[in-house]
């Protein structure tokens, strides 16, 4: 598609970028643009705020979208025009743009929608407005209703300070002269972002952004000097989310005014609980210059999807890692900028950074300043001090005489401690909680997990997690022959318990889904979904989510939607302290493709993959084994930790046999998945009453955490064979004549350990 992007700062050079990435987009135009975003896209010298032109732009240029960047666009109706001409717009109408352009409405929508905030009165009258900030026990936040290009907001440091400040925001003009004198909050702040198509939204990474001007938070307010992402953990971010991105986007769909684009709420993390500074229309900025480095998906679809009320069928994608932005102020910003001074950029930028114009234009073969910020060095890693020591090392590269930057953006590091205790702060204890069952854990559980759980889903989750129950499109299924679902229900066991006991719950949840998967791949489906179940005697939260997310991680390397679940807290059914973990899964097959085979016979080799560990088998020996053994120092017999050895997730198998099962004739006959029982109980769970297994020793190398585990508990041979899986996660069946052909289909070593006999339906090991 094209896009057109409206705009010409930092953020909306950070648009430009992200969009000539995306796969849908075929071509980028700009308007006004900037010397940067000239090297990617068609630039026409149109303001932002220029609504027939750039509605006859668009139209001319036949765009499949328009990408509003600044609040100018928008508060001019940008929009609404571009609406009436049938072209879509990324933006909200006129109208929702007021919880930007006008602090008055912004104020009494919160407070209509209960949406917390700083308690604020709005006068039009500087002596009213004084006299109101006099009578206040604390100094005021001052702040004018209109759009101030992010200069509308004054802390005065004194009372002195207040008169003039009043004077200086209700000259601004802003919608009519009102001014805000609101309460001073105290607390971090941070930015929560999230893409809304008017009914859906999905939250992005927090952000934080650095307003004052220099190091320390010092010196005056400016449009932002820096920010970083993720601020906050996903989870975290939704929760937030939940209490100011949720009422927000239901409210002013209830007021007939619904919000298309992306809406941004300033955080401040105070102890009674996280409150609004403020709303802002659209992409922020610098925040968006640190956000979007971070998505995985195509930004076009995600933009196109939001203006077209699709949002529900595209959910957004993001990386593991950091991403930071520094800015470059010209001299005198912000109060007087000094523009015209050459920039000189260095000649080649390094990988995962990259300098993205925002004040800037050309004067013959010259780089000039042209705006206060002039450009922002951006960087993405997979730590944040590596993401911020790759842009203040880009920053440092740039010549522009007098120019000024931030040294300390970042320097606070991740805000979930603060979060959490700002979150904490704003719930008082239920009757029931009292009574032992703590509801806001529950629910705060659900919502920390809920952005992995959605990050599962494609087009085929018709309701998921929030319903009473989840739906899947089964529609795929009449393009099949004969389809056969095929459903499996089970439990990580006491691997939960070591996993918690060492800080360590994510991994656990992985290790449900993969286990499941692996017992349904043993009769060759594949999986569509997935369902879990958590449950303890008191939940916690965090460590819920933790699990969730390892559960959500697994389903989405599989292609399979986690649909829903139960979290439950049942004080006096389980001990203080423990949790239990389930799952069921269910997938599909042809049944033609049904495993095991009718065809096995005497002859057939026992083909061994190799496991990750102990899967979720044998833990209560195991931690009978280990008791007294540090667990978290290194072990000479296995070059790590035992708690590294004892934790690694469950292994899917999904992805090394696809190939061999999907090729036609498939060499797979059967499968057995090595669980609790061990080879001795597993195997002949797939074989005919009249053929044995017979498992040679030695075949393969047993990984020494069962030699070891053998050594500390005194297990012998017979007894391991029967608990452990011994390093062979899975087991399948071949005929001699296609051992090199499934040795080709499956991109990693396999071990033949045996062969099928002539017996009794038995395992035999020699």
């Amino acid at each position: 598609m094209k896009v057109l992007v409206v705009g010409s700062g930092g953020r909306e050079s950070a648009l430009a970028l992200s969009l000539a990435q995306s796969p849908s987009v075929t071509r980028i135009i700009a308007a006004p643009g900037n010397p940067g975003i000239a090297e990617i896209a068609a630039i026409h010298p149109i303001p932002a705020d220029a609504v027939e032109d750039l509605v006859s732009l668009a139209a001319a240029e036949a765009v499949d979208l328009v990408v509003a960047g600044p609040e100018a666009a928008l508060a001019a109706g940008l929009a609404d025009a571009l609406a009436a001409k049938g072209i879509p717009c990324f933006g909200p109408s006129l109208a929702a743009s007021r919880i930007e352009s006008s602090k008055a409405f912004s104020k009494t929508f919160m407070q209509r929608h209960g949406i917390p905030t700083a308690h604020a009165k709005v006068f039009g009258d500087a002596r009213q407005a004084l006299a109101f900030a006099e009578s206040m026990n604390d100094l005021p936040v001052l702040k004018a209703s209109g759009l101030c290009a992010g200069k509308g907001v004054i802390l005065p440091d004194s009372r002195g300070e207040m008169a003039v400040a009043i004077e200086r925001l209700l000259a601004m003009g802003g919608r009519g002269g009102e001014i805000l004198v609101e309460e001073r909050l105290s607390g971090e702040e941070v930015s929560i972002l999230a893409f809304s198509d008017g009914n859906d939204w999905t939250v992005m990474p927090a952000a934080r952004d650095h307003k004052r001007l220099k190091d320390g938070d010092r010196g005056p307010n400016t449009g932002g000097m820096g920010s970083y992402a993720p601020a906050l953990s996903m989870a975290t971010a939704e929760e937030l989310a939940e209490i100011v991105i949720a009422p927000a986007i239901r409210g002013l769909r209830e007021e007939g005014i619904p919000f298309i684009g992306a809406l941004f709420a300033g955080l401040i993390l105070t102890k009674e609980g996280p409150k609004v500074l403020e709303y802002n229309c659209r992409f922020g900025d610098p925040e968006t210059q640190s956000i979007l480095p971070l998505l995985e998906s195509d930004l076009g679809e995600l933009l196109l999807a939001c203006a077209t009320g699709r949002l529900r069928e595209t959910r957004a994608r993001w990386r593991e890692g950091f991403a930071a932005s520094i800015v470059l102020a010209a001299e005198g910003y912000p109060e007087a900028p000094k523009s015209g001074g050459r920039i000189i950029l260095p000649e080649t930028t390094p990988s995962e950074s990259w300098i993205l114009h925002a004040g800037t234009r050309r004067v013959g073969d010259d780089l000039v300043a042209s705006g206060g910020r002039v450009l922002d060095a951006v960087a993405r890693g997979g730590t944040l001090d590596e993401a911020l020591g790759r842009a203040a090392r880009l920053i440092e590269s740039v010549r522009l005489e007098g120019s000024h930057y931030r040294r300390d953006i970042g320097s606070r590091g991740p805000l979930d401690g603060a979060a959490r205790a700002s979150l904490a702060g704003g719930r008082s204890p239920s009757a029931y909680a009292q009574a032992g069952v703590d509801i806001d854990a529950g629910n705060r559980a659900v919502e920390l997990m809920k952005g992995a759980v959605r990050s599962t889903y494609g087009k085929k989750v018709l309701a998921g997690i929030g319903s009473f129950g989840g739906m899947y499109d089964a529609g795929a299924l009449k393009a099949m022959a004969h389809p056969v679902l095929v459903s499996s229900t089970d439990g990580v066991g006491t691997k939960t318990s070591l996993g918690l006991s060492l800080g360590r719950p994510a991994g656990l949840g992985e290790d449900m889904v993969n286990h499941s998967i692996d017992d349904i791949l043993v009769q060759g489906a594949r999986p569509l979904f997935f369902l879990d179940y958590v449950a303890a005697s008191r939940l916690v939260p965090e460590t819920v989510a933790e699990i969730v997310g390892g559960m959500a991680k697994a389903c989405r390397e599989a292609g399979c939607a986690l649909i829903g679940g139960e979290t439950a807290e049942m004080p006096g059914t389980y001990r203080e302290g423990e949790l239990d973990i389930a799952g069921t899964i269910v997938g599909i097959l042809e049944r033609e493709k049904a495993l095991p085979r009718p065809n096995l016979a005497a002859g057939d080799l026992l083909v061994g993959l190799a496991s990750s560990g102990l899967h979720t088998n044998g833990y209560s020996l195991a931690r009978c084994a280990f008791a007294g053994v540090d667990l978290e120092a290194l072990h000479p017999l296995l070059g790590e930790s035992p708690a590294d050895a004892l934790l690694r997730p469950h292994r899917s198998y999904l992805p090394l046999l696809n190939a061999a099962l999907d090729a036609e004739p498939s060499p797979v006959k059967a499968l057995a998945h090595i669980t609790g029982g061990g080879f001795v109980e597993n195997i002949p769970r797939v074989l005919p009453s009249g053929l044995d297994a017979v498992i040679r020793r030695g075949s393969w190398k047993v990984p020494p955490i069962f030699e070891l585990i053998g050594q500390l508990s005194g297990a012998g041979e017979e007894e391991m064979a029967r608990v452990f899986n011994l390093g062979i996660g899975m087991v399948a069946v071949v005929a001699p004549g296609d051992l090199a052909r499934f040795r080709e289909l499956v991109p990693e070593e396999v071990f033949v350990i045996g062969s099928l006999e002539a017996g009794s339906g038995k395992t035999q090991l020699r």
